[in-house]
């Protein structure tokens, strides 16, 4: 009954919405709530595929701690209180008609960071899978990024920001953190990823956290499988940020190359093993 309510809600709320735009505050948690009703229970209960009953307990509900992960948050911490105001190149969804915005640091920090918990997550995922590349879409202030390149330290991260401002900023937090295993490349997406793809043999683990709109989700997703096998693994951010996001997360489960989705929300989880023969979306409590 809570879940019809929500979904009456939600339907109400969103009505005359443009397809771009973010959706609110109110519209978020109810969708967060809907969410939680249909979710698993994140313990692995009535899981039957073995592949994501071991993802659950050896990665999902794995801890992830340390001094590293302290003076990671302690960056953090200092990047959330830095009043400096910095002119940013903005790409992505919502951008001006002259592409640039004037921000604190302080607000880039709070607003655009991926949290603790799911850092950790992409951390542990890549420990546990040990892909052969390594690609985040969307540097920000490059936290994320320096869980990823911990996790895999004699493997290359390369990570891309559209914004140079943002870019320099993130250049400073490997510098102060100290991970030197990380390459940025500057620059528009959409020049930039297919000199990636020609670099490499295959994609391994991608954290695509960029442009949040569906023509630009798809053509990554698109151009990204063009040089993937069944190890490959893609990470969408903020499957859920708006209606746009949210037809691109439905497009991705259902395309046929596609094997097995877990759904945690804030991030969909594409994997693309030959090993399911038949395709299963999971959307799992985090």
């Amino acid at each position: 009954m809570w879940l019809m309510l929500s979904i009456f809600i939600l339907l109400i709320l969103n009505v005359g919405k443009g397809n771009k735009m973010k959706y609110n505050k109110p519209t978020i948690l109810l969708k967060y709530i809907a969410y939680l009703l249909k979710a698993s229970n994140g313990k692995g209960h009535g899981i039957h595929s073995p592949f994501v009953f071991s993802f659950i307990k050896n990665v999902l509900n794995a801890k992830t701690q340390g001094a590293w992960v302290d003076k990671i948050e302690k960056y953090r911490t200092d990047l959330s209180y830095n009043k400096q105001a910095i002119k940013i190149l903005d790409l992505g969804a919502g951008a001006t008609k002259q592409g640039y915005k004037v921000k604190q640091i302080a607000e880039v920090a709070k607003g655009a960071l991926k949290s603790k918990k799911y850092s950790a997550l992409l951390n542990r995922m890549l420990a546990y899978f040990k892909p052969i590349a390594v690609l985040e879409m969307g540097t920000s202030l490059g936290i994320t990024t320096c869980y990823l390149a911990q996790a895999l330290p004699d493997t290359k991260i390369v990570t891309m920001e559209g914004a140079p401002a943002i870019a320099e900023l993130a250049l400073a937090t490997f510098e102060n953190v100290g991970y030197k295993n990380i390459q940025v490349v500057v620059g528009n997406f959409d020049q930039n990823l297919p000199l990636y793809l020609k670099d490499i043999d295959h994609v391994g683990f991608v954290f695509i956290d960029g442009n949040h709109s569906y023509e630009p989700t798809m053509t990554y997703f698109n151009s990204l499988l063009s040089k993937s096998n069944e190890d490959a693994i893609f990470i969408f951010d903020d499957i859920h940020w708006s209606k746009e996001m949210e037809n691109a997360w439905e497009e991705i489960k259902a395309d046929e190359r596609v094997s097995l989705t877990i759904d945690l929300f804030y991030i969909g989880i594409v994997f693309l093993k030959k090993e399911n023969k038949e395709k299963e979306n999971f959307i799992i409590r985090f």
